[in-house]
């Protein structure tokens, strides 16, 4: 399903992701207690993604980072990956070191898999699911990730 993320800090491509800038988004969050977060941080990474699906499709959003321009991060073997959390808490937690000067942005569900999504594949990039502040994340590719989406919304 997906690839290890490496370092966070993808400097070349910081910017690479300007062309949906303009995705309306907020910075508002859930309210969640640290304990709450610090379990849901703890999960492995299959089950953090699991769980990013099913908070993505339950509350038509997920999260990216942005600065005058989204964040972005890179795999091992370096391809671009555009990271997303499931809420701005967990985004939060990450927007530190290179990502200091960012902020959690929502982004609509409708264009997360009408217009982000389709956009990374043409541009043979991955989704970063659910990295965590030690960088541990999982690189999923846009297809997969939009297939497990619509599996997700089907429930509704």
């Amino acid at each position: 399903m997906g690839r290890r993320l490496g370092g966070r800090s993808a400097n070349a491509h910081l910017r690479a992701f300007s062309a949906i800038a303009k995705l309306p988004g907020s910075s508002r969050g859930l309210g969640m207690n640290a304990k709450q977060i610090e379990a849901v941080v703890a999960l492995a990474a299959p089950q953090r993604v699991e769980h990013f699906a099913r908070a993505v499709a339950d509350r038509e959003e997920a999260w990216g980072l942005y600065a005058d321009g989204w964040a972005a991060s890179a795999t091992d073997t370096g391809e671009m990956a555009f990271p997303l959390w499931p809420a701005s808490e967990y985004a939060a937690l990450c927007a530190t070191g290179d990502w200091s000067a960012y902020v959690p942005r929502s982004i609509a569900l409708d264009h997360l898999t009408g217009a982000l999504l389709p956009m990374l594949r043409e541009q043979r990039s991955l989704a970063a699911v659910f990295q965590t502040p030690s960088g541990r994340g999982v690189a999923v590719t846009p297809d997969d990730l939009l297939a497990m989406l619509a599996s997700e919304l089907e429930r509704f």
